[in-house]
């Protein structure tokens, strides 16, 4: 943000290319295409396809075509111009239809009764997985038998979350856009305002789509759910596009199918976008220091290309993966391999000990753990309804949720074990570069253009690896000034408390 940073990496000088570095963007590179692009451009084409009537693979391509062009010729002021313009029409899109959905089940007083009573006609005989859970209006249910166990959602969860909020490619590379720190802030806590919102125009239209329309929606017939949507594993994906279409009216079906194919379309761009800058600027630019702006502009198309061409090739892996459920397939993909991001990030700031062999191995063992589990997943998919589950114990007796907590740990464990063995960074290297060694004062400019105080935040300079010396007289960007108004900083500072606030009440109320 404030030296003209554009990647989670690009802090490194070029002449710098750390082990640990490349093996984070490597980390980075495959969550942003295994969790963004293949779930945005499935859920994509999914709603394309129950709006339309089109074929899936159809609609992936009209959407891969579109989005790809002014991704590829727009670059991120495209994306980010076209985000903030299409975030209008989607609160209010949803909001209508949100208020339309309570209207048809007479209000959110309901919803419950309604919910536990919403059965398809068509079951499996001796079975009940037709039936609704009888906790689905909690979020703390049983750390057993539950689907979401309160532990994996507290503390699953909360380490996923610090990996997507602190550290995800997507995020802080608007973050690194902002003009100055209170921009930066502002533009995190609007961010959480909007996330308040899915919670009550998403999920709950998405269980009155159940309550409306049980034989499609809640469908656990194989035959049956292929006939509906395609995937013998259930339909429950089809909830929000299938109550578009039957709920709105003719003009507002049209701006719901407007605004949801902004909304994906939107997403898409961005991770678009932000792989092709994670690779050019992070991999590319250092394997080949004195590549142009044209070759970089070329290269990071063609990787554009690449993840297009890429995310066809998984449709029809995700369309049968996690029982058929999108939202579970997104967090077990996260839980595979966002924790040893998390841990390794998390000891860098806060353990002044920490060194770039701890994070490498960190990393190293974390990544392959987390792949053996998610090759698991994809060998032995969720049994459909009335199949006897055979498989693996490590799938069936351990959540991903709960996964993802043992396997941030098992990472920090080999991160403190690898920097104890390996002489530690020395204080000069750790200067301003933890939470413990921070610079209490604001870097200022200096006469010459250079900056004082400089903040080198890559991978490799945060565990002190020993950064090579630039040359004498060579150009450096001067440093924005980082001074915050005094009055904005406090106004961030009450709406963060605020946000914390309505979090703990909406967790304390649907526990």
């Amino acid at each position: 943000m404030m030296e003209g940073n554009s990647t989670v990496g690009s802090f490194t000088p070029v002449q710098q290319f750390s082990v640990a570095d490349l093996v984070v963007v490597v980390v980075y590179f495959s969550l942003n295409v295994a969790v963004g692009v293949w779930t945005d451009l499935y859920s994509g084409a999914l709603f394309v396809q129950v709006c339309l009537g089109w074929d899936l693979y159809l609609s992936t391509v009209l959407m891969l075509v579109v989005t790809g062009l002014y991704t590829i010729a727009g670059g991120l002021a495209a994306v980010i111009y076209t985000d903030a313009l299409q975030t209008l029409i989607m609160v209010l899109g949803a909001i209508m239809l949100a208020v339309k959905a309570f209207n048809e089940i007479g209000g959110y007083p309901n919803l419950e009764e309604a919910y536990l009573k919403a059965v398809p006609s068509k079951i499996v005989p001796n079975t009940t997985c037709h039936l609704p859970r009888a906790d689905a209006m909690h979020l703390f249910r049983d750390p057993v038998s539950g689907d979401l166990p309160w532990t994996g959602m507290t503390f699953g969860l909360s380490i996923m979350a610090t990996w997507y909020w602190c550290t995800d490619q997507v995020i802080v590379q608007r973050s690194l856009s902002a003009k100055n720190l209170n921009h930066a802030k502002a533009g995190s806590i609007l961010a959480s305002y909007l996330k308040m919102l899915p919670l009550f125009v998403i999920i709950m239209p998405g269980m009155i789509s159940r309550v409306l329309y049980p034989d499609a929606v809640a469908c656990v017939d194989p035959e049956e759910c292929t006939r509906v949507c395609g995937a013998a594993v259930g339909c429950s994906n089809i909830a929000y596009p299938k109550l578009v279409v039957e709920l709105m009216p003719s003009g507002l079906r049209g701006l719901m199918i407007a605004v949801m194919m902004a909304a994906l379309m939107s997403s898409l761009t961005s991770i678009f976008n932000s792989s092709s800058t994670l690779f050019t600027m992070d991999v590319w630019r250092k394997l080949r220091p004195g590549a142009g702006e044209r070759e970089l502009l070329l290269v990071g198309r063609v990787v554009t290309v690449v993840l297009v061409a890429l995310s066809v090739v998984w449709i029809p892996i995700l369309q049968s993966s996690s029982g058929g459920q999108l939202y579970v397939y997104i967090q077990a993909v996260t839980s595979y391999l966002a924790p040893p991001v998390t841990a390794v990030f998390v000891l860098a700031v806060f353990w002044p000990r920490a060194n770039e062999q701890g994070a490498f191995w960190g990393l190293m063992a974390g990544l392959a753990l987390g792949l053996a589990r998610m090759g698991l997943e994809l060998a032995y998919p969720v049994p459909r309804c009335g199949v006897p589950d055979r498989r693996p114990w490590l799938l069936a007796d351990i959540h991903y949720l709960h996964f993802a907590v043992l396997l941030c740990a098992a990472t920090g464990a080999v991160v403190v074990g690898g920097s104890l063995l390996t002489p530690p960074p020395s204080p000069a290297q750790l200067k301003d570069l933890t939470w413990w060694t921070l610079s209490r004062e604001q870097p200022q400019p200096s006469v010459d253009g250079t900056s004082q105080g400089h903040f080198d935040g890559s991978c490799s300079a945060t565990l002190g690896v020993q950064q090579p010396a630039k040359a004498e007289g060579s150009p450096t960007t001067a440093l924005r000034d980082a001074t915050e108004p005094r009055f904005w900083a406090r106004v961030c500072g009450i709406n963060a408390v605020v946000l914390m606030c309505i979090n703990i009440f909406c967790y304390g109320y649907f526990a």
